[in-house]
């Protein structure tokens, strides 16, 4: 299974769950982002399966406060899927597929919510994991997926990496290197400084790449 590139850029948690209001979501997010971040970039392979665990169990105490918001189910997905590739292929299975139904409460709950991260995420998922029979991969669902992620931020970086990525991965690849440039166009933002730079750099390889293989063909 392709690795579940942790799209999804986001992750750390140190506020406790009862002092958190409705007002503060989006700082706690920011921080789980954060986290996200520096286990995905800097946590060594073989410790990032205990640390996404660790993460998670914060994710899921403050979600137990406030479990119908959004902001919160879509993180809870992100790690789910992120330590999907730390573990057993059958195991990997039932994470992906947790992270789907947890991404699709999340939409219904609200579209919008986190500048439309479900369904960068949901898109992604869609267009990494295998088809039928072993999965539910399926391009045509990402692709309108992550248009809609489009439709809803269009200037987001996580938002245009992976529609790029998706492209590339159909054979557009000069289509794909629109986004890619699209995506390092976007300023990072100062309290994400760190995952955003990441992305950049992601985006800048990915142009050479694609760039390289329209020249070979």
């Amino acid at each position: 299974m392709k690795q579940i590139i942790a799209i999804f850029l986001l992750l750390a948690l140190n506020l406790m769950p009862g002092l958190v209001n409705a007002g503060a979501i989006d700082q706690a997010v920011q921080k789980i982002e954060s986290q996200w971040a520096h286990i995905y970039y800097n946590v060594a392979k073989e410790q990032q399966e205990a640390a996404y665990k660790r993460l998670l169990a914060e994710v899921k105490a403050l979600k137990s406060q406030h479990p119908d918001q959004a902001e919160l189910i879509i993180q809870q997905a992100i790690i789910v899927a992120s330590n999907a590739d730390n573990i057993d292929a059958f195991s990997a299975l039932g994470a992906v597929n947790q992270a789907r139904e947890l991404l699709i409460r999340a939409i219904r709950l609200d579209p919008n919510a986190s500048g439309g991260a479900a369904f960068v995420t949901l898109g992604s998922l869609y267009y990494m994991v295998p088809g039928w029979p072993i999965a539910y991969g399926d391009t045509n669902k990402a692709d309108a997926l992550l248009k809609k992620a489009l439709a809803i931020n269009p200037n987001t970086i996580d938002a245009n990496y992976f529609y790029g990525d998706f492209l590339a991965m159909q054979g557009k690849q000069k289509q794909a290197v629109s986004y890619f440039k699209r995506a390092i166009a976007i300023p990072v933002r100062k309290n994400q400084e760190f995952a955003d730079s990441q992305l950049h750099k992601q985006a800048k390889l990915a142009i050479i790449e694609n760039n390289q293989f329209v020249a070979a063909n």
